[in-house]
């Protein structure tokens, strides 16, 4: 059996936009790993995005991954909207720019030396992981201001 590294993520703010953090969860072989960040002006969407950035980053060398989120956002992003998104030189249907953009385009060439599998898990619905992930970033969101 394949040996998979697991990446839990979640973004929050306060305010949207507004403060926000990010938190992550990397566990491989029973081994975890926890990551957090600030930012002071932003929007739930990137924080989102940015902790899967930073999960993905962490990561030391080409692995199998399973990715985690409650952002639909995200994962639809990455999965689906993404490839059309190049496509049509990151215009939506409508003509509009796509947002997050600079995120977008890290987070593209960052999954390109790894397999990942997304999945979207229900937000603050009791999920271990996910609840951490949360907590991580409020926290992260606590201790800036705190500064």
């Amino acid at each position: 059996m394949v040996e998979k590294v697991e990446i839990f993520t979640d973004g929050a703010c306060q305010g949207n936009p507004g403060p926000g953090g990010w938190g992550v969860i990397l566990r491989y072989k029973g081994v975890e790993r926890e990551l957090s960040g600030f930012a002071s002006e932003t929007t739930n969407n990137r924080m989102e995005l940015k902790a899967a950035i930073e999960g993905i980053r962490a990561l030391k060398r080409s692995v199998k991954a399973d990715l985690y989120t409650d952002s639909q956002y995200l994962r639809d992003g990455i999965t689906k909207w993404l490839f059309q998104w190049k496509k049509n030189n990151w215009r939506l249907s409508n003509k509009s720019d796509v947002k997050n953009r600079d995120l977008w385009e890290e987070l593209d060439e960052l999954v390109q030396s790894h397999q990942i599998s997304w999945h979207w898990v229900r937000g603050h619905a009791g999920h271990a992981e996910n609840e951490r992930a949360d907590t991580l970033a409020r926290q992260a969101i606590k201790e800036a201001q705190r500064t």
